[in-house]
């Protein structure tokens, strides 16, 4: 063989094994931002936070195990659906009309295929809804009655929608509902400024990336509304560089295209993701009066968590196994606790 083609074989092989090489798994969550301080008390706060823990947990089990990217945001988000304490499947929020209509996205970075469902009411964790989208249609989103016959046909589980009726959710709704009649603006942070989330992205040993989010919506939603967690692009999106799940006012994630405008910059514009996400979440969605948060990680294991409240229910784990969680904004940054720890 001559020397010409020697070194290109070797090349091509170094690039093989370089693109093959065992990469540190690691997983990110949120449970939505517009954390109000004053209304959590100690009893919530401890469940949130196992909660959170728990979803780090499971997720990272699988990314440990060698599993998809795919495989860790669902496990995450399937127990936040889980967990009453969030705005997600079993604690999804009433819309006017006094139902919960579910929404979710979920997005494999490595082949930018992607799945959604929205306005479901009966799918008990539309994330694996929304995978089977991905996986066995050749579609990308279901609505409604449709993504709930797909479901049926797919075996993803359905049930009576009184199992997403919480009571503290109800209650939500009939504040909501009297200040509607007395024409006065929402009281309640959450309503009015429709936060209420749950996402995950991960990272996995094949170093591919993906995310997901999961959704109820917002209190007193009318007319179908849908919002930026099943829109792949504003609330969910990933790429070989970059995943990203947001939280926070929908129409504003939607107007800039949140989730992409990020990964974007990182991809085209080489911007470290710590920029790239605050630049999106604390400037531009602010300066148009919009407000929430977002997780993102990149194709390095690289983590932001920027938000621009209160706070944000939020946790990651990585090369230590041990969940880390916060949720008030001045709690330790877990990104910049991992950037410490040799996160370049």
């Amino acid at each position: 063989m001559k020397p010409l083609r020697v070194f290109a074989a070797l090349t091509a092989l170094g690039i093989a094994a370089m693109s093959h090489a065992a990469t540190t798994p690691v997983l990110i969550v949120h449970g939505g931002s517009g954390v109000i301080r004053r209304d959590m008390n100690p009893a919530k706060e401890k469940e949130v936070r196992a909660a959170l823990a728990r979803a780090l947990q499971s997720g990272y089990a699988q990314l440990k195990a060698g599993k998809p990217a795919l495989d860790g945001v669902t496990a995450a988000l399937t127990v936040l659906e889980d967990d009453p304490n969030f705005n997600a499947g079993k604690g999804s929020v009433f819309t006017h009309d006094g139902r919960n209509e579910l929404d979710a996205a979920i997005m494999d970075g490595d082949t930018l295929r992607a799945g959604s469902i929205a306005g479901v009411h009966r799918v008990k964790n539309p994330i694996l809804l929304a995978r089977a989208v991905l996986e066995k249609s050749q579609h990308v989103m279901l609505v409604g009655d449709g993504a709930e016959a797909f479901a049926r046909e797919v075996g993803v589980a359905l049930v009576d929608p009184s199992y997403f009726r919480t009571e503290q959710r109800w209650q939500q709704l009939q504040r909501a509902l009297k200040e509607d009649r007395e024409g006065r603006p929402h009281s309640d942070v959450e309503t009015a400024k429709h936060f209420g989330t749950v996402g995950a992205v991960a990272l996995d040993a094949q170093g591919h990336l993906a995310a997901g989010t999961s959704t109820g919506g917002m209190t007193d939603k009318r007319w179908g509304r849908v919002g930026d967690s099943p829109i792949i692009g504003a609330g969910t999106y990933a790429n070989a560089d970059c995943a990203v799940s947001g939280t926070g006012w929908g129409e504003f994630y939607l107007r800039t295209v949140a989730a992409h405008a990020i990964c974007m910059r990182v991809s085209l514009m080489h911007v470290p993701l710590e920029r790239a996400a605050a630049e999106v979440i604390n400037q531009e969605i602010p300066a148009m009066g919009g407000n929430g948060g977002a997780i993102a990680l990149d194709a390095k294991g690289h983590i932001a968590m920027p938000f621009n409240t209160d706070g944000m229910y939020r946790g990651w784990i990585g090369a230590d196994g041990v969940p880390h969680v916060a949720i008030y904004d001045d709690e330790p940054d877990p990104g910049a606790a991992q950037q410490e720890e040799g996160g370049e």
